[in-house]
């Protein structure tokens, strides 16, 4: 972090005075981001190991900025510590502008024309900027190609068709892959592929689009990108939504080469079901694979978008044992489970140091409770608790013992219980809940641990607990 501080002080002549997390890394890619700022300045501050990634985002950003596009300023850098810093947009993304202005499909006008402006936008990333872009930055690979299309194919069999459970023959599947794989590099494609364009990665200052997180950019076909933003899981824009959008992105793109709409078409669903794969893999290794739950959230989204593609969309090519993995995939009763866990009302608790900053809501709800528990008797001011959590059952005798812990976990309860029921009743999707304390590491973690063990044995309810102070420092204690 002094990296990042010495950085901030150097560009801006004067050190931050605070510095907080800006999210958590819910790709698992390691990289840490923080917000560093003063009275005078404020700026986004990352580190990461990756070298090769980071310079790819750094000459990304240098070359998009020389070409007028909306993407953060890069203000200092330090690459032999991983570290650089760049200009803050902000904590809004669309997807949390469309999260806070939707009811089901009934999207709010602004909302809309933000899509419209960010698909208008994303030419001059493919078309304009890559004119003279230097590919030899790219990082892990310079383009799209067949060794890309099978890992993302591959991602899809093995981390998600395998886990899921889901029937298929390996030998018919390949063959479907290899037809589907030659198929896609057919299309033109040499253009700039931003290969992550969602609207996650879409940040709102001022009610204008900025872009982030193209730092996996690549030479590749056009289709790919709009693909990503238009059939983005969670985000779940209606049908007509999206065909109003390709349209505007189409009539955009017509400024910048001479387009033929049914060639380009001929590629799109195929480009469609592949995006789809990719983010089938990638939530099947993360929920699945690795046990992180929230993941498998997203998953009822993609059927849904799979559902409507076998419905109404037949592709130029044959794909028997692809098609046939999808309507097991529809058919299945695991992932149906999964359906109807996305209907449930998701509780996220956390624990959290006041000193670190409040958690941050990737819900796009902006918050909820927090509850201070800086009040209660501090375990942490006892020697033999210092090296403890309020997971351990030391410190859980500790509090158990103490009569003002009970009362306050009694209000705690009480408030929280008459929100769940409200928002059960109104069809709401998600609450936060956060509990902090002095060091985040006893109080706050007991707090948490109760409130999730009580709240365990409600119907409709789905339950998550992260310990973020405990997380930082690697104290991953479990009660025995």
């Amino acid at each position: 972090m002094d990296v990042l501080k010495t950085l901030f002080e150097q560009h801006f002549h004067s050190p931050p005075t605070r510095v907080q997390p800006v999210q958590a890394d819910l790709g698992g890619s390691g990289r840490k981001i923080v917000r560093l700022a003063n009275e005078e300045a404020s700026a986004i501050g990352i580190l990461y190991g990756v070298r090769e990634e980071n310079v790819a985002f750094l000459e990304f950003s240098k070359h998009f900025r020389r070409h007028g596009l909306p993407v953060p300023e890069i203000y200092a850098e330090d690459l032999d510590h991983g570290a650089y810093l760049e200009e803050d947009l902000g904590d809004t993304t669309l997807f949390e502008f469309l999260s806070k202005n939707r009811s089901g499909e009934n999207i709010a006008p602004a909302v809309i024309e933000t899509y419209r402006k960010a698909v208008a936008v994303l030419p001059r990333f493919q078309v304009e900027a890559a004119r003279d872009l230097d590919y030899s930055v790219c990082y892990p690979c310079a383009s799209f190609d067949r060794q890309s299309i099978a890992w993302d194919l591959n991602y899809f069999k093995y981390y998600f068709l395998r886990l899921a459970g889901i029937p298929f023959s390996e030998h018919a599947l390949e063959n479907d892959f290899n037809r589907l794989t030659e198929f896609l590099l057919t299309a033109p494609s040499d253009y700039f592929l931003y290969r992550d364009f969602q609207s996650r990665n879409i940040l709102l200052r001022n009610g204008d689009p900025f872009f982030v997180d193209y730092q996996g950019g690549r030479k590749g076909a056009l289709q790919y990108d709009i693909v990503s933003l238009l059939y983005d899981a969670k985000a779940d824009l209606p049908p007509d939504l999206r065909q109003q959008l390709l349209d505007h992105y189409l009539d955009s793109l017509s400024r910048f080469i001479k387009l033929d709409r049914e060639v380009f078409l001929r590629h799109y669903y195929a480009y469609v079901y592949v995006r789809i794969m990719q983010a089938l893999g990638a939530y099947g290794f993360r929920g699945f694979f690795e046990r992180r739950a929230h993941f498998l959230q997203s998953v009822p989204y993609a059927l849904k978008n799979l559902r409507w593609l076998l419905h109404h969309v037949r592709l130029p090519i044959p794909l028997p044992a692809l098609m046939d993995a999808f309507k097991a995939m529809l058919a299945s009763e695991k992932l149906q489970g999964l359906a109807s866990e996305a209907d449930n009302l998701a509780v996220r608790i956390f624990s959290f140091s006041f000193h670190q900053g409040l958690p941050k809501d990737e819900t796009g709800h902006g918050g909820g409770f927090i509850f201070d528990g800086r009040s209660l008797p501090n375990p942490g001011r006892e020697e033999r608790f210092k090296t403890l959590t309020g997971k351990d059952a030391a410190v859980i005798d500790y509090l158990n013992q103490q009569e003002s812990v009970h009362q306050f976990l009694a209000g705690v309860l009480s408030l929280v219980d008459s929100s769940i029921s409200n928002y059960q009743q109104r069809g709401f999707k998600n609450l936060m809940v956060s509990f902090g304390c002095t060091g985040g590491q006893h109080r706050s973690v007991f707090l948490a641990e109760q409130l999730a063990k009580r709240l365990r044995n409600r119907n409709g309810l789905e339950v998550a607990v992260r310990h973020l102070e405990l997380e930082r420092l690697g104290k991953r204690r479990t009660l025995q």
